[in-house]
């Protein structure tokens, strides 16, 4: 099956995040494919990555960044379909540095973003965005918003049969 979702970051030590994304998307049967690809260390190779992946698929890019965070950016400058940019937790700035810097694009250049480490939602908002096209996968969501839903109602219930401080205890 073709990928749809292409999800990148810029080093291995953002894989432990972004295999969030990898996960929902499975969890949606939503193809995808995983890179590692710097944008400052091997600017050629992203460059065509970025330039090829609408031809090889691709309708939506996840990509994951820290610290100077360029690689969303430069993604939604070459790749012509959505960009969704995941700010990745820095120890020096705690992300905030990586957040501002995917979301003050250029006018223009727009990237879709979501928290730092949020590459969960970066899925599921790849997969609205596919969604609008594909009925199955619509209903998926569907199904996939009730499960957090029946989630809830099921702590709630442990919540008010256990009281507080024994379901503290259990969490």
């Amino acid at each position: 099956m073709i990928a749809q979702v292409g999800i990148i970051m810029g080093s291995d030590s953002d894989l432990e995040i972004m295999s969030k994304a990898a996960k929902m998307l499975d969890k949606l049967d939503v193809p995808y494919e995983m890179n590692i690809i710097s944008a400052h260390r091997e600017p050629d190779v992203f460059v065509d990555y970025a330039k090829t992946a609408a031809d090889r698929g691709i309708e939506v890019i996840i990509a994951g960044a820290g610290g100077a965070a360029h690689l969303p950016g430069m993604c939604a400058a070459i790749f012509p379909l959505p960009v969704i940019g995941v700010p990745i937790y820095t120890k020096s700035l705690g992300g905030q540095d990586s957040l501002y810097s995917i979301v003050q694009m250029p006018s223009g250049i727009p990237v879709a973003t979501v928290a730092i480490n949020g590459a969960q939602n970066a899925a599921i908002l790849a997969a609205k965005m596919l969604s609008i096209s594909d009925e199955r996968l619509r209903k998926k969501l569907k199904k996939y918003k009730e499960e957090l839903k029946d989630q809830v109602i099921a702590k709630d219930h442990k919540l008010n049969e256990l009281g507080y401080k024994q379901y503290l205890k259990e969490m």
